[in-house]
């Protein structure tokens, strides 16, 4: 309730989506990134995979880390870092991921797409805030 509280008392930029619209947009992508993983799995695991396979796992940790920091710490600093991060290792795991899978590489620039949304909306709460 209190992080509601305080997200709804931000100033707002002008594409500013409903709340409603977020939980299923974040479902749709976590099920194309289940799929790019698991098709990027399928194709065998080998050590040339490894490099991918962390910048997969980096960008989910920074996927994860951005909720927190940004709706409990109230740190729209700290998300707007995070976010940057997670923007340049979604884009490296494309790249790597499309060596080995273009299915599984192609899956994932919707969710890109929507980061990059979701750091201008990032940094518009951090202008006007």
């Amino acid at each position: 309730m209190e992080n509601s509280i305080w997200f709804h008392s931000l100033n707002k930029p002008f594409l500013n989506p409903p709340d409603w619209l977020f939980a299923p947009v974040w479902t749709i992508l976590y099920i194309l990134i289940a799929i790019s993983f698991i098709l990027f799995i399928r194709s065998g695991m080998t050590r040339e995979k490894l490099l991918p396979l962390t910048f997969f796992i980096i960008q989910m940790v920074l996927n994860l880390a951005w909720s927190p920091v940004f709706f409990k710490l109230h740190s729209i600093s700290g998300a707007l870092f995070i976010i940057v991060l997670m923007w340049i290792f979604i884009l490296l795991t494309i790249i790597t991921f499309f060596k080995h899978s273009k299915i599984a590489a192609l899956l994932l620039l919707p969710y890109l797409f929507w980061v990059s949304f979701a750091f201008y909306l990032n940094f518009s709460y951090f202008v006007m805030n």
